[in-house]
């Protein structure tokens, strides 16, 4: 594909909002179509990372808890935060370990995406874990975890029925889906 232009100029950019997770930028812009516009864009401080355990019978483990900008449960893959700076494959180690006790042996790199790039420059990374050995879980304070072992054919179920809405879950168990025939 051919390198494209950025269509967009940017006048004028301030920082409205901000806290330890992100910031919330107002931008003067000339739109692609040459006249003035506005856009909001929101910036993350972390990468985000996701994974999705295989365990050795073809079984995948899904989190739930309320997540309060939704006012609603969520089931999704293990995820978190990735520091700006660092590797997203240790955030994902970390993250596996905390949600849901589980440490995996062998690790691949599915995916790297944006999840909502028409307002959010958030970037994320998706990764498959196996050869998985059970331990304890460590929710963080804010967390309010359930942990649930389930066949990952019902789990993309659950994303086919709109039952797992989390973009990084939806593509996550997804791709594992195709990579392994389900």
């Amino acid at each position: 594909m051919n390198e494209v232009v950025n269509p967009w100029q940017t006048l004028n950019s301030a920082v409205k909002y901000e806290n330890n997770w992100l910031a919330v930028r107002h931008e003067e812009v000339i739109t692609p179509a040459g006249s003035p516009g506005i856009y909001g864009v929101v910036s993350f401080k972390n990468k985000a990372t996701g994974v999705v355990p295989i365990d050795a019978d073809g079984n995948t483990y899904l989190v739930g808890q309320y997540r309060y900008p939704l006012n609603e449960y969520s089931w999704e893959i293990p995820e978190g935060g990735s520091p700006l700076g660092t590797d997203p494959l240790d955030s994902a180690k970390r993250e596996l370990k905390e949600e849901t006790g589980l440490e995996a042996a062998k690790w691949t790199q599915l995916s790297r995406i944006h999840t909502s790039n028409s307002a959010t420059d958030e970037e994320g990374f998706i990764y498959l874990a196996e050869e998985l050995t059970e331990g304890e879980h460590e929710p963080e304070e804010t967390e309010d975890l359930k942990v649930w072992k389930l066949p990952l054919a019902q789990a993309v179920d659950m994303v086919m029925n709109s039952q797992i809405t989390d973009a990084i879950s939806v593509s996550g168990l997804l791709m594992v889906a195709r990579l392994r025939g389900v």
